[in-house]
């Protein structure tokens, strides 16, 4: 990282079918992080539409329109870098993308598809098939989304590829249980294995239609430890700062402290052709 980062984290309440009140809630909530000096702001999955699966084909636009053109513009006159999930629609396409829209300054808007769907997504979305590297404000990130974070492959091609900063948002329901314990059971290994930060964040109230969400945010630091999580079960922005030197450290490269290994640079990367050859039994 080439200096200190300033992360924001989002919890909001997104309806299906609102996208003008979805719209307002994310630029509010920017020009509030913007006061609290943010860099770097992540709206959780599907914020501007509100996430349903089942509605999926009603719902979303591409990536040139109106409200992505509205958000580039709010990412402008603010200086600041927007993560914002979106439902993308493809023309020719018959299912959608969860998508998150990278909007930064004098920038071209950037996307990640989400590559991992869940279950209960297959039947309504496309999955992603690219896991793209971003940088702004000095630090290069990733974004992956929700189930996507399942599958420890994908956070070490992150960091691989040069990704310091990982950001996690989910729309995980009420009924999946307490979105942060849940996420401490895994997100920290996620950190901890790839010397990165990380921050989450999700959905919270309801999507208008059947869905109520439990909210969450938090922020990991490369050594796998809470540096900040949210203590708050309203809408909101949990922000942290970043230490620069703290990731620099662990991943140069004439580190002698086991304290502070970069354990992707000792791996045996010759070795591991079976982890793409083996398939479970279903």
């Amino acid at each position: 990282m080439k200096t200190d980062c300033r992360i924001g984290l989002v919890q909001m309440e997104s309806r299906v079918g609102e996208t003008e009140r979805n719209f307002q809630t994310i630029t509010r909530l920017a020009e509030v992080a913007q006061k609290q000096e943010v860099s770097l702001l992540c709206f959780p999955e599907c914020a501007l539409d509100g996430y349903s699966p089942q509605y999926a084909s009603e719902m979303g636009d591409t990536l040139d329109s109106t409200w992505v053109g509205q958000l580039r513009e709010c990412s402008q006159d603010l200086g600041i870098t927007l993560l914002v999930g979106m439902v993308e629609q493809r023309k020719g396409q018959n299912k959608p993308y969860i998508s998150h829209v990278i909007l930064t300054p004098n920038e071209e808007p950037n996307v990640y598809r989400k590559a991992h769907l869940g279950r209960s997504e297959l039947e309504y979305f496309t999955p992603g098939d690219e896991f793209p590297i971003f940088s702004a404000h000095g630090t290069t990130f990733a974004v992956g989304i929700c189930w996507d974070w399942h599958f420890p492959e994908m956070a070490a091609i992150y960091s691989l590829k040069g990704a310091e900063v990982l950001f996690a948002p989910h729309a995980s329901p009420l009924v999946a249980g307490d979105r942060k314990e849940i996420w401490l059971r895994y997100l920290g290994a996620r950190a901890y294995d790839n010397s990165v930060y990380l921050g989450a964040c999700n959905l919270i109230g309801s999507n208008g239609r059947t869905k109520e969400f439990s909210g969450g945010a938090l922020v990991i630091g490369p050594k796998g430890e809470l540096v900040n999580q949210s203590s708050v079960n309203e809408e909101g922005i949990l922000p942290a700062t970043l230490l620069a030197d703290r990731i620099n450290h662990i991943r140069r490269p004439d580190r002698t402290s086991m304290r502070d290994s970069f354990f992707l640079a000792d791996r045996r990367k010759e070795l591991y052709q079976e982890l793409i050859e083996l398939d479970i039994n279903r």
